[in-house]
């Protein structure tokens, strides 16, 4: 939290517009601010008290307050509670001052503002079906080429688009192309029936030029949302890592990564049916869901619950955290979960390697929201304010300190 969201807290407050959770960060403040005049100033530990206000922070409020959308109606204050905030608004934005100004360089260290990494950015490779390679980062905005009697272009704002090429038969030739968002890269692509595709890092998807047949099949590795045209006679359906999703037309999100335990689907709107070979079925709720006469084993999702696939199970998760799974689409991270898990993040969308010199505890959790517009050291700075943890980097290297 900067010093201008401060103010901005501080404002809303004495408004009378702040949420109750903003109100209970700000006198929270207050109460600690009130424990610290029974110090001399000199006795200070500012750098204690910040990592105190950053954890209230992580404690209180999922996301920073400047970036939450608020429906409160305004309440009167008394006078009591304007005199209190008055008082805390001095504390703050002193404290706040002292922290990212005078003691910037001793609390973050010259380590990482010196050897900062910018964020990952709109960097994909599309192979065509014929081998060919097109790097979409140094490709010309416009039309990139022909295929099957579709026209693929390219966007200034990271998409790629398939278009029915005018007089075009649209005949299946049985062609697919694949699309590679590397570690630090992501795309977007709407596919040949309108159907949009966000890729996030480390991902890739493979797909036919031209859906002219009764089925739409896509291949994926890597964690993808999806936005799905609707159409009954002809199903959409996603392979992931050992399972099928299927859909007529619906918003999904699927994270299927290699280096992840359990493929996670997660639906916003619609409906779709989950189906996994050999899985055992734990946790389901048994409306809407059933047995199947195979082996493969299947759940029906409804908006807001999670299928979640790994060797020999499948489980239904219900209401599920929507801007949690959608955090990456929306530029943003969003942490509550344990170093590891973070860093398994950070090191794909930064293309870093991440390096532990101690092993965090696993059962730790960080909980906090950042832009993905960040450069890693910000990032790493607000881990670093809890003392749970501290950072180096090397060239493209993070090594996890104690």
């Amino acid at each position: 939290m900067n010093r201008e969201q401060v103010i901005e807290l501080i404002r809303k407050y004495n408004e009378g517009s702040a949420s109750k959770e903003e109100i209970r960060l700000v006198e929270n403040w207050f109460v600690k601010q009130s424990e610290l005049r029974q110090r001399e100033p000199e006795d200070v530990d500012y750098l204690d008290v910040k990592r105190q206000m950053w954890l209230n922070i992580d404690q209180q409020i999922d996301r920073p307050v400047l970036e939450r959308r608020l429906d409160i109606a305004p309440a009167r204050r008394s006078r009591l509670r304007f005199r209190i905030v008055a008082a805390a608004a001095v504390f703050i934005i002193a404290i706040t001052a002292v922290f990212f100004y005078s003691n910037y360089k001793d609390v973050n260290g010259p380590q990482i503002v010196e050897n900062d990494i910018n964020p990952g950015k709109n960097k994909a490779v599309l192979t065509l079906a014929n081998g060919q390679k097109i790097s979409l980062t140094d490709a010309l905005n416009g039309e990139l080429a022909q295929q099957a009697g579709v026209t693929i272009s390219k966007t200034a704002n990271g998409q790629l688009i398939y278009q029915a090429a005018p007089n075009s038969s649209g005949k299946n030739t049985a062609e697919y192309n694949t699309i590679e968002a590397p570690r630090g890269g992501q795309w977007q692509v709407i596919l040949p029936d309108g159907s949009k595709v966000f890729l996030n890092a480390s991902s890739s998807l493979k797909y036919p030029v031209s859906f002219a047949t009764k089925e739409r099949k896509v291949e994926l590795k890597g964690e993808a949302y999806f936005e799905i045209s609707h159409n009954k006679k002809s199903p959409f359906r996603v392979i992931a890592k050992g399972q099928t999703v299927e859909v007529l037309g619906t918003h999904f999100n699927i994270m299927s990564y290699d280096d992840e335990k359990t493929v996670k689907t997660t639906l916003l709107s619609g409906s779709v049916k989950v189906s996994s070979n050999g899985s055992n079925v734990a946790g389901v709720n048994a409306v809407g869901i059933k047995a199947a006469k195979t082996a493969a084993e299947f759940l029906i999702l409804k908006p807001g619950e999670q299928s979640q696939v790994s060797p020999g199970n499948m489980k239904l998760i219900h209401d599920v955290d929507l801007e949690d799974v959608l955090a990456w689409k929306n530029g943003y991270f969003k942490f509550n979960e344990n170093l590891r898990s973070i860093m398994t993040k950070v090191s794909r969308w930064y293309d870093v390697e991440v390096v532990y010199e101690t092993q965090p505890d696993p059962e730790f959790k960080f909980k906090g929201e950042i832009s993905r517009d960040k450069n890693i050291s910000e990032l790493l700075n607000m881990l670093d304010y809890t003392g749970n943890v501290h950072f180096k980097i090397e060239g493209r290297r993070v090594i996890v300190k104690k």
